[in-house]
């Protein structure tokens, strides 16, 4: 009997502990919902939203109207609202999107746009049977990856998701940059043409929709001009908040919410936040209905869905908003069209990691941060470098000259090897922050847009060395320590270089003629990595479709993935001293004799590397046969060039010959 009792002790002990495990889900009876068609002006009804903290309470909704056709999804019914809620917010304010409206107990859909400097109690209401459709549009969906990594989340989001320019926000600090022209559409206001219904002070409608608000935290003033910039063909704005990004709340959590609670939908999480702040309308099992109006309108999508918390609402006099963060991930957002926004509960984006280490050799500091940035083949490139950015800024308190060595590795399937690894130096008078992280930037928008096949990048780790220092050196003059040599025969040149402000340096490179050069004159090129040597052209009366061919400005299209990534990877870094062959006899051409008559240029001219739109430019001019010939160039030249990896940013460049025998 003993045994027995423990036994049973034990069972019920293990069944409490599975109830325990399971989720938290607040069993309530599932609403009926009212159509359109049975809404009539003058009905009375409440919305429900959070206005501090995580109370739900609920205001007042009087029916104005019928909007027929006048919303992204079809009709919107025109409300006033009321009650002690609206008198102390001042009105709808920003972050009340998705609020749920009920009239007799029956869902009719969900608060969506208002006007701003006009009566904020006016709104808009989508219709519930709209955002419904967004379920439909999931049917057959792919499950998506769970979060490989517990996630701190230190973001104020709470715009809702259409809100144009805000100017005078209390919130926002002294970074926040100037945004676009469009004060006086509303908080929420989507483009809707030629509305005949709209209330007395309304701005004009058939203005273009205004550009989408994004709330950031963690980012510098540089930052987030920056990041207003690379958002501008998303018609996305980013608003700074003033708050702490210490926040305690990490990680994910596996919890429901209901109608009429706060939840932030996010970009970026981390120590950079980037998102926005909405209210749930519909919470049906593991399915949520959120926003009422498009978060970013990108479709099918693969956001952070987190829950939030308010602190308060203000009561503004262009806008009254929300303040507000959010704080553990709950899901995902899935679908983000006109009606709104729809997510599921437990399951959670693909997402980017993000592993970022600014070193400020000048202040002797050392700054690491991290950042989970969404998988997006569009917005995700952009992201990362623009975190990276506002990583060299907070680290270095400074915009201006500098030196700087960036490596960054990139680890996805799909590429060879599965990894691609780039370092590389830089020097501007401008700002050397923007230019530090051009390549990363590049790579990623190579991988994510890439047209061979899908990659999943799985971790980005950056490290940036920044250096108030100048660390160029000018390339004075290249000797080799023979006149002739043989086809194999290896051959030292001693380069010698000025280093900014410093006493000349001799760096040696080690060059291998090739086996199949012809005799007579070899000419090479000496020069910096980040440089294009014209020596072939200096003294020549007219530049040819070849002579350009041949300096490689314009480059064959990778024709497979593995091919871009080598390109990328191999190419010349700016702190390399390269010596390559080129072609000789071309008429008037420096050295253009023979043997151990021939004589370097006395004079030297250099233009910096072209950009990678000017290959394209060229080869749309040149025709179809250049790209070929540039291809049978590049491949050539592959086999005639050395490199020497040093620790300046090389420029300048010089020509050795040499008379190749039997």
């Amino acid at each position: 009997m003993k045994i027995l009792s423990i036994i049973i002790r034990r069972c019920l002990t293990a069944l409490v502990a599975v109830f325990l495990l399971l989720p938290f889900v607040k069993v309530q009876a599932a609403p009926e919902f009212m159509p359109v068609d049975q809404v009539t002006k003058g009905m009375h009804g409440i919305a429900k939203t959070v206005v501090s903290g995580n109370k739900i309470e609920e205001f007042g909704v009087e029916v104005l109207g019928v909007m027929e056709q006048k919303g992204p999804s079809g009709d919107l019914l025109l409300v006033r609202t009321y009650g002690d809620v609206i008198d102390r917010t001042g009105g709808i304010a920003q972050g009340m999107s998705g609020s749920p409206v009920y009239i007799d107990g029956k869902l009719v859909g969900a608060i969506a746009y208002g006007w701003a400097l006009t009566d904020h109690k006016i709104g808009m209401v989508t219709p519930i049977a709209d955002m419904l459709a967004l379920w439909d549009i999931n049917k057959g969906g792919q499950a998506e990856p769970k979060l490989s990594a517990e996630l701190k989340v230190p973001a104020e989001l709470q715009m809702p998701a259409e809100q144009p320019a805000i100017p005078e926000e209390p919130e926002v600090p002294a970074e926040q940059p100037a945004m676009p022209e469009e004060p006086e559409v509303s908080a929420e206001q989507p483009a809707i043409p030629e509305e005949p219904e709209t209330p007395a002070g309304q701005p004009d409608l058939s203005a273009n929709q205004a550009a989408t608000p994004l709330m950031v935290s963690g980012f510098g003033e540089q930052s987030l001009k920056m990041l207003a910039d690379k958002l501008k063909p998303y018609n996305l704005t980013p608003y700074a908040v003033n708050s702490s990004m210490a926040d305690t709340n990490n990680g994910i959590a596996y919890r429901t919410v209901e109608p009429g609670s706060t939840i932030g939908v996010q970009l970026v999480r981390g120590d950079v936040s980037v998102g926005a702040l909405g209210t749930v309308t519909y919470v049906e099992g593991d399915k949520i209905l959120a926003f009422g109006h498009p978060f970013l309108k990108r479709g099918q999508a693969n956001y952070f869905l987190t829950d939030a918390k308010v602190y308060t609402t203000v009561n503004g006099l262009e806008n009254s908003f929300k303040v507000g963060n959010s704080t553990e991930a709950i899901g995902m957002v899935t679908q983000d069209r006109g009606a709104g926004i729809a997510g599921k509960l437990g399951h959670f984006p693909s997402v980017v990691p993000l592993r970022i280490s600014v070193t400020d050799n000048t202040l002797s500091r050392t700054n690491d941060l991290w950042a989970q940035v969404v998988q997006d083949e569009e917005l995700a490139p952009t992201l990362a470098a623009v975190s990276v950015f506002n990583a060299i800024e907070k680290t270095t308190d400074r915009i201006g000259s500098g030196s700087a060595r960036v490596g960054f590795e990139i680890s996805a399937a799909g590429i060879p090897g599965g990894v691609l690894k780039r370092e590389n130096m830089f020097y501007t008078q401008g700002n050397i922050g923007e230019l530090a992280i051009a390549e990363v930037h590049e790579a990623l928008a190579l991988l994510a847009g890439n047209q061979f096949s899908p990659v999943t990048v799985m971790d980005v780790k950056v490290d940036v060395t920044i250096d108030n220092e100048r660390r160029t050196a000018t390339i004075v003059e290249a000797k080799a320590n023979t006149a002739e040599a043989k086809p194999g025969d290896k051959v030292n040149i001693e380069v010698k270089l000025k280093p900014f402000r410093s006493e000349p340096i001799t760096r040696q490179v080690t060059y291998t003629v090739p086996q199949d050069q012809q005799p007579g004159t070899l000419m090479l090129a000496v020069r910096g990595g980040g440089m294009i040597s014209l020596a072939q052209l200096l003294g020549k009366n007219q530049v040819t479709e070849e002579d350009i061919t041949k300096l490689f400005l314009a480059k064959p299209k990778a024709k497979s993935l593995e091919e871009a990534v080598k390109e990328l990877v191999n190419r010349d870094r700016n702190n390399d001293i390269v010596v390559e062959a080129i072609e000789m006899g071309m008429p008037n051409s420096p050295g253009g004799g023979t043997g151990k008559n021939a004589k370097p240029a006395a004079e030297k001219k250099f233009e910096p590397a072209p950009t990678p739109v000017q290959p394209d430019k060229l080869t749309a001019k040149l025709g179809s046969s250049f790209a070929q010939k540039a291809k049978n160039a590049k491949g050539d030249t592959d086999k005639r060039k050395v490199h020497l990896t040093t620790d300046y940013i090389i420029d300048g460049d010089a020509q050795v010959v040499l008379n190749i025998t039997k």
